[in-house]
This record gives structure tokens, C-alpha cells and sequence, in this order.
């Protein structure tokens, strides 16, 4: 009788040990994925070229600086609309729909379509040039809702100094831009008042898409002097095609980013897209350790560079003084 007891002792003994053993082994696998679990974000962008690329490398790179990285505790879940409206709210959808945490919003078409898509999720903007008028947020100052981000606001009084210089017999401006992109538009008006008041006369010639860049080009050509053209993602998509067509007649095209004055721009006071990406990566990091979009201040670029296309000037027959390549950033032989 006492065998029986001191062997059901054992037994007893030796099945708490166990079940404790499973316990603390559990306990630490479920610490061990806690401490490498990643935190998952959605980024949207909505065409591929030079400039929005540079902003979403800097977006990484700002994310990184904030502590996030996707070695140790970062998922992004990226997707390009290419230019396609439809799929921007597509993809929209599924950016909310696929669990992520946070969503990211390259250029102000795909902020929108975020915004469009949640109000719940908090929506960084990478490079909005007007949040206020594309009703993204109701102040700068104090967002009010769940988006915030990093505003780029070309600074069109000083490139109408530099057009002024560079091309000083110049009377007529045509500004190409895309009719369908907000941001584009606010900075057409905005141009067109400084360029106006300056003394010259402002045609403006609107695409619907890039198929009609060649021939809108031809035709704008034809009747001004210079080309200007924002910070426009339908025409930067297509820039190559711009520019093809503006040197058959030699029209000086002047641009609002350093990617545009290397593909073919004259020049430019631009904005650097890798550090607003920079900026929206910071900011990014911080959203993420707890800070809220409503009271978090839109972070405004305003203040450019000037860049400059020697080789373009010379093929234009156009000659850059020196106080121009002085005051330039960056000078494309």
C-alpha cells in the first residue's frame, strides 16, 4: 500500500513538472515572437517616376532613422497605382483591408484615395502640396482627424526670378500641367498670380492624361517662349515626351524638381523629394511610438534650390550668367 503511494506521488510529481516545463517553454515562445513580431504599414503610391521614387527612398531611410527598420520590426505593404485613378481606390481598399497599422500616401491622389478609404487608420502624406484645399486636414497647424504628413509647397515667386534671368526676352509662359491632380492646379493659380504680376503673359495648357502631351506640347510651343510645369506627376511620368517636342522648336522648359531639370528641364528651384520623403519617414516613426495625427502638426518644405542644365542651355542656344550658375545648388554639364 505504501509503494502504491510513494509511486502515485511520483507520478503526480513528475506530471506538475511537466506541465510546468510546457508552461515556461510556451511563455518564452510567445516572448521570443512578441520581441520579433513587426509592425505592418501601408504605403501608396500613385505613378512610378524619378521624383516619387525618391521620396518613398527616403521614406525608408526616415523610417529607419526612427527606429524602425524592415530587418528588425517593419512590414510595408507597397503598392503603385501607375497613374490609374481607379486602381488608386482599389488599392486603397485593399491597403485597409490587409491589416495593416498605418498608411502612407505618395503625392495628393493617393492621400485621397487613403482618406477616401478609412477614417479609423492614421494616413501619413508624403508630399501634398495643398492638405487644406484637397481636404485632407482642416488646418496645418492642427490636423483635427486622423491624417497628417509632409506638405511641398514650390516656391513659384523665385522661380519667376530665375525665368526672368535665365530667359530675360521672354514675354509669353505656358504652363503644362494635368487637369485631373489637385495639386497641380493650386499651383498653376498660385504661379500664374507671381508670373502675372511680374509682367507676362500665362497660357495654360491642361492634360487629362499623358497621351495628350505630344501634340498639347506642339501646339504650346508655337505660341510662347518658355515652358513652365509644376510639380505634376502626369507630366513628370511622360517628361521625356515634353521635352522631345519642346526642342524641335527650342522651347526653354523650366520644371519644379531636380529629376526634370536631369531630364531635360533648363532649370529649376526645387524641392529635395529624397528629403521630404525623409521628413514623412520621421514622421512616420513618430505616428507609430503614439503621437496622434489630429494635434501633429503638417511638417511644410518651402524653401528650394536652384538647379540648372548647362548642357541643355547651350543646346538651346541659350547662354546661363554667371550670377545664375553662382546661385545654383547643382549645375548638369
Amino acid at each position: 500500500m505504501m509503494k502504491n503511494k510513494n509511486l502515485l506521488a511520483t507520478i503526480i510529481a513528475l506530471t506538475v513538472m511537466v506541465v510546468a516545463a510546457l508552461f515556461l517553454t510556451q511563455k518564452e515562445q510567445n516572448n521570443s515572437t512578441n520581441s520579433t513580431e513587426k509592425v505592418k504599414i501601408g504605403v501608396l503610391q500613385f505613378v512610378t517616376h524619378d521624383s516619387l521614387d525618391e521620396i518613398y527612398k527616403g521614406i525608408k531611410a526616415g523610417l529607419e532613422e526612427g527606429g524602425y527598420t524592415t530587418t528588425e520590426n517593419l512590414s510595408i505593404d507597397f503598392m503603385n497605382a501607375e497613374g490609374d485613378q481607379s486602381q488608386v481606390q482599389t488599392m486603397s481598399k485593399k491597403l485597409v483591408d490587409n491589416g495593416n497599422e498605418l498608411l502612407i500616401g505618395i503625392t495628393t491622389p493617393a492621400a485621397q484615395g487613403l482618406a477616401n478609404a478609412t477614417t479609423g487608420l492614421p494616413i501619413i502624406m508624403g508630399a501634398v502640396t495643398d492638405p487644406v484645399g484637397a481636404n485632407l486636414v482642416t488646418d496645418l497647424k492642427n490636423p483635427g482627424g486622423n491624417i497628417t504628413g509632409v506638405s511641398d509647397q514650390t516656391p513659384v515667386a523665385d522661380t519667376v526670378s530665375l525665368i526672368k534671368e535665365i530667359t530675360p526676352d521672354a514675354k509669353t509662359i505656358g504652363v503644362l500641367y494635368s487637369s485631373n491632380e489637385d495639386n497641380s492646379k493650386i499651383q498653376v493659380a498660385e504661379f500664374k498670380a507671381a508670373a502675372e504680376e511680374a509682367g507676362y503673359t500665362v497660357l495654360e495648357y491642361a492634360v487629362a492624361s499623358s497621351n495628350e502631351l505630344a501634340s498639347t506640347v506642339e501646339v504650346a510651343s508655337s505660341k510662347v517662349d518658355a515652358l513652365f510645369t509644376p510639380v505634376d506627376n502626369t507630366v513628370a511620368s511622360a517628361f521625356s515626351t515634353v521635352v522631345s517636342v519642346a526642342n524641335k522648336s527650342k522651347t526653354p522648359i523650366f520644371t519644379s524638381v531636380e529629376d526634370m531639370v536631369e531630364g531635360g528641364g533648363i532649370a529649376s528651384v526645387t524641392l529635395s523629394q529624397y528629403d521630404l520623403g525623409v521628413a514623412t519617414g520621421k514622421m512616420t516613426a513618430k505616428i507609430l511610438d503614439g503621437a496622434n495625427p489630429a494635434d501633429t502638426p503638417v511638417q511644410i518644405f518651402n524653401e528650394g534650390t536652384v538647379v540648372v542644365n548647362q548642357k541643355v542651355a547651350k543646346e538651346l542656344g541659350i547662354t546661363l550668367s554667371d550670377d545664375v550658375i553662382n546661385q545654383a545648388s547643382k549645375v548638369i554639364e
